[in-house]
């Protein structure tokens, strides 16, 4: 089916760390690695700021030489129709699973754009396979913003986006990304090297924050997006610059 589950590749996973180890400086790391280890074993969504085609190639890297395997071992990304639309883009994300999504419609671009009604029924299918796979033991990756952002400015969450945490006992853990943008600049295919931050927050527990908001998807997608905001630099906080009241 066009929005499926897609499995990692052994092999290149091997080559992008190989590759990762001649891009990535040495000051390269993960900061809150016991945030990170806090969910070992539990079902978990991972929600990231979007600055780069290589953050989630970035995130997995860097958790897996930190020691979290466990988390890297069983990731799965939700991925966007560019990233299937270029070679290089397509063997990028086979060091992880991927489910193919479709772009909300106000943040598509080029051969993303598609019919609002399509872009309902890719994004329900999409979801349905991500939740099938958060059961089977996976850890969900997801860009919330819906697009990387061309400033380093976090945008607001999408809050269909809230949709993925349809998933008993599951847990969010925030991270934020800073250096990506460096590495894999918007309008550039070249690569630099340069060095990456991950920061993982406090993880949330998704019944709690559920309750906490009244069920509301806005408000938990918001209170995620101050969730990352906490852990990134004030330049890169954007739309959630503003405390959480």
């Amino acid at each position: 089916a066009d929005w499926a589950y897609y499995p990692r590749d052994p092999l290149a996973r091997r080559l992008h760390h190989v590759l990762a180890d001649a891009l990535l400086d040495g000051g390269s790391r993960v900061d809150g690695l016991e945030h990170v280890q806090a969910v070992a074993g539990r079902p978990v969504v991972v929600f990231a700021n979007h600055l780069s085609y290589s953050d989630a190639n970035l995130i997995e890297v860097l958790l897996h030489r930190a020691g979290a395997s466990e988390i890297t071992d069983r990731l799965t990304v939700t991925a966007g129709p560019k990233v299937y639309s270029s070679a290089k883009r397509r063997f990028s994300s086979l060091c992880f699973g991927t489910i193919k999504t479709a772009q909300s419609s106000g943040r598509a671009s080029e051969e993303a754009v598609m019919h609002p009604r399509d872009v309902a029924r890719a994004a329900r299918q999409s979801i349905d396979v991500a939740l099938d796979r958060l059961a089977q033991g996976d850890a969900l990756l997801v860009f919330a913003e819906g697009t990387r952002s061309r400033t380093r400015d976090m945008q607001p969450m999408l809050a269909g986006a809230a949709r993925y945490l349809d998933c008993p006992g599951a847990w969010i853990l925030p991270v934020g990304l800073t250096g990506t943008e460096a590495m894999f600049p918007i309008g550039e295919d070249a690569l630099h090297d340069v060095g990456i931050v991950a920061r993982a927050g406090t993880p949330i527990e998704v019944a709690a924050l559920r309750a906490r908001c009244g069920g509301d998807r806005r408000a938990m997608m918001d209170a995620v997006g101050h969730a990352i905001a906490e852990v990134l630099p004030s330049e890169y906080r954007g739309a959630y610059r503003i405390p959480d009241p």
